[in-house]
Parts: structure tokens; C-alpha cells; sequence
């Protein structure tokens, strides 16, 4: 982090203290959401808080709505510090980034809470990236749920494919949360982890109403058919599935769509807050500060991890002395070996092994929520120089990327004395995707 200030710098922008009161406003009992107004005599007003920036989203909505605040209830992985003194406000952990029985016990502890909703009543619901294994409500057994996710994690699939399965497999996603919200009005501020920021896949959309069908998750499980059926208990989940979304009568998916809402004047509101574009343009602004001359090359990076990290090697070994090109997005990881890491860390990896010895560049893949993958770690740094480094160990590059071992990789390299490679972080409080810097110095 010392030698990356502008990581910092990019976190900040998008932490929810920052990106939060621009769209929040309140004015004795005239409360303003985004371009929305809404007079609070005329109901009472509840928040329900999800994902990995939950406590500090919470935080900076409760600290602007003050006593016009009726209850709320939040979802998230960790709680960090805490959330200090929030009254009438409860809060639950659940499982990421798999779903578990916490997050189950959570999610029915969020619809009982959003059961006492009158007519008049307004519901603030603010999400962030984690949603999808925090809030859930699977319709398959959990255990089942759990294979298939894992499964999905693992094939490489798109976070758009995964949450188009999730959505059609859950009953408080795709617009299932605001369903149990009614009669009341729901509007949503949404930190978006997701590349292009389509509101229906950050969270698989628990307020957002959907168009889509049991056919469109056939679609998707089907395409990855081979890596479900050859994951441990696959095969047996991938035939119950296909079982539930193929059966006639379809069965009972508990969804609001666009066309069948009973509450129609009352649709849900969704109003994108944040995102890495954000991230990215402060890190411009802060490498700019520094000196160099700053672009932003892409937020709309994403594919393999191994072929992004060759790709933005590339673009390291064409950038002029004095510039940093910046790249926002999330790739994927197809795991074919056994070993530890995250995309960000693959990517690192990747990009060290293509540099190939190249003098006077830098490039840094970091995961914005601190946590890249399950590694504790937020990323990695490296030079032309890493893999010699690895080299002088006896360490093969390329073997540790082929068995997905990139964590295990930096961390030789990095207790054997040479400079620090590994990024950590700790939980950041926000969550918009990842950022790549490349410098030429």
C-alpha cells in the first residue's frame, strides 16, 4: 500500500461515507432519495442495509435521517469495527461467498422485519456487492444451493450468468425482496460491483423487476453443464435443477415482474450510487498528482484472469516513460489445480510471467473490497523482476499459475526478503469491483 497511494485514494472515493449523501437528503419531515421526494408524515420509514459496505452505507443513511428513522435491519459479512450506536437497528452476519445457514436465518429474520409494512410506509433499501450469498432464500435444499454455487464459482461463468441462475432459483431475488416490502414504497441506493452496472445482477437484484424466465438459467446451466456434473456432488444437484426449471407446471417462482405487479404505481426505485469508475477516476487524479500522465483504458474489463494479466502486460511494455494506464472490471478464474489465490492475485501472476524481465514497470491488480477471492489478501504488485525472483527460489511461475497457487507463489518470494508484492487491505467498507494500475516510470 506505501507504494500505491493512489489505491487508497481510489478507495476512499468510492467508500459509502463519500459516494452516500450526495443522494440522501433530508429536510425536516421532506426526504429526498435521489430525484425522488418523499413527505415522511405520511408513513413510517424502515432501511434494510445488505453487502459488504452495509455497516458503513447504514451508518451514513442513519446519520442523515436521524429520528425519522422508524427500524431497520442489515446483512453483512463482517462487521469490522461495528456499527457503533444505531438504535432500533438490528444487524446479523451471513455466509460469503457462498450462502449458508446464517445468511438463510438472516434473510427470514429481514422478511419477517419487512412483514409490518403499512400503506404510506417507505422502504430504504441500500445494497452492495455481497448480496447475493447474504440475502437468500434458495428453493432448492441449501445443500444443494451450496454445490451449485460453488460449482458456477468455479466454472468460469460470468457474474451476469451466475446471478440469471440465482435470480430464477431464489425467492428474494430478481425484485422478490421488494415484494415482501409491499404496500410499501421501496427505493434502493446500489453500490454496484458488478461490470456495466446492470442493477438486475448487483445482488441479483433483490428491489429490481425482472424479465426473464426458468429458460434463461437453463441457458446458463446448461453452457457450464460439464463443470457442474464434474464437481464433487454436481451431477446429482445439475439433474435436480434442470428437474425444477423444466417441470410442468413451470414451478412457483415468487417474483414480481414488470408486466404482474399488483403494486404497479408503487414500483420498486433503483438508483445506482457508485461504481469503478468512480475508483478509477480518483486513482487518475492521484497518479496524475504524483506526475505521471494518467488514463483510464477501460471499467468494462473482464474474461480469464490469466489472459487479462498477458493483455495488460502487453500494455505495459507500450507505455511511454511517465504514464500509468488505469483498468476497472472483474475477471474470472476457471480453477483447473489445487492451489490458493483469487483473480487479482492470478492476474498479477500472469502479468509478472509476460513481462518477462521488463525494466522500469510496475503493475498492480487489487480487489476494491480488500478480499481477493478467499487469499485474506487484497492483490498483488509486480515487476519484470518477480519471476526472477521466484527463479533464484526455485520457484517454476508458470506451474504455480497452472495449479491456481498464486497466493502461495507471492508469499514465498515475499518471506524470502525481496520487495513486497502481496496487497493487504482488510475489508474496505466498499466493494466496486477491481482495478489494474500499470506504470511506466
Amino acid at each position: 500500500m506505501k507504494n500505491f497511494p493512489l489505491i487508497q485514494h481510489a478507495l476512499t472515493a468510492v467508500h459509502p461515507a463519500q459516494l452516500l449523501p450526495p443522494h440522501l437528503h433530508r429536510q425536516a419531515h421532506l426526504l429526498t432519495i435521489g430525484p425522488v421526494g418523499h413527505d415522511l408524515r405520511h408513513g413510517r420509514l424502515f432501511l434494510v442495509s445488505v453487502g459488504k459496505a452495509a455497516v458503513p452505507m447504514a451508518q451514513a443513511a442513519a446519520a442523515i435521517l436521524g429520528d425519522a428513522l422508524f427500524a431497520g435491519i442489515g446483512i453483512t459479512k463482517t462487521m469490522g469495527n461495528g456499527p457503533g450506536a444505531m438504535d432500533n437497528f438490528q444487524w446479523f452476519i451471513g455466509d460469503h461467498p457462498v450462502a449458508g445457514e446464517r445468511s438463510v436465518r438472516a434473510t427470514t429474520a429481514v422478511i419477517h422485519f419487512l412483514a409490518q409494512t403499512r400503506p404510506g410506509d417507505l422502504v430504504l433499501c441500500l445494497i452492495s456487492g455481497g448480496t447475493s450469498a447474504l440475502l437468500t432464500q434458495p428453493l432448492i435444499p441449501l445443500a444443494k444451493w451450496q454445490i451449485l454455487n460453488r460449482a458456477l464459482l468455479a466454472s468460469g461463468c460470468t457474474i451476469q450468468e451466475f446471478n440469471t441462475v440465482r435470480r430464477q432459483l431464489d425467492a428474494v431475488k430478481g425484485g422478490g425482496l421488494a415484494q415482501r416490502a409491499a404496500p410499501a414504497q421501496v427505493i434502493s441506493l446500489i453500490l454496484s460491483d458488478v461490470v456495466g452496472n446492470d442493477l438486475a445482477a448487483i445482488g441479483s437484484g433483490p428491489t429490481v423487476l425482472v424479465d426473464e424466465t426458468p429458460q434463461d438459467a437453463l441457458a446458463v446451466l446448461r453452457n457450464y453443464e460439464s463443470g457442474i456434473r464434474n464437481y464433487e456432488g454436481g451431477t446429482a444437484v445439475y439433474d435436480h435443477t434442470l428437474e425444477l426449471l423444466t417441470s410442468d407446471p413451470k414451478p412457483a417462482f415468487p417474483h414480481l415482474t414488470v408486466e404482474h405487479n399488483p403494486w404497479a404505481s408503487l414500483s420498486p426505485v433503483n438508483l445506482l450510487i457508485g461504481s469503478v469508475r468512480e475508483a478509477a477516476a480518483a486513482a487518475r487524479q492521484s497518479a496524475e498528482d504524483s506526475g505521471y500522465t494518467a488514463k483510464i483504458l477501460t471499467a468494462h474489463l473482464e474474461g480469464e484472469a490469466r489472459e487479462a494479466g498477458k493483455f495488460a502486460a502487453a500494455i505495459a511494455r507500450d507505455l511511454p516513460p511517465g504514464h500509468c494506464a488505469i483498468l476497472g472490471g472483474e475477471t474470472t478464474v476457471t480453477v483447473r489445480g489445487n492451489g490458493r489465490g483469487g483473480r487479482n492475485l492470478e492476474v498479477a501472476l500472469a502479468a509478472a510471467i509476460a513481462l518477462g524481465g521488463a525494466a522500469n514497470v510496475t503493475l498492480a491488480s487489487v480487489a476494491t473490497d480488500g478480499e481477493d477471492g478467499q487469499s485474506g489478501v487484497a492483490g498483488a504488485v509486480v515487476t519484470g523482476q518477480t519471476v526472477g525472483y521466484g527463479r533464484a527460489l526455485h520457484l517454476d511461475a508458470r506451474r504455480y499459475l497452472d495449479n491456481n497457487d498464486s497466493l502461495t507463489y507471492f508469499q514465498q518470494i515475499d518471506a524470502a526478503g525481496y520487495a513486497p508484492h502481496l496487497i493487504t487491505t482488510g475489508p474496505t467498507g466498499t466493494n466496486v469491483n477491481d482495478l489494474i494500475f500499470i506504470f511506466h516510470h
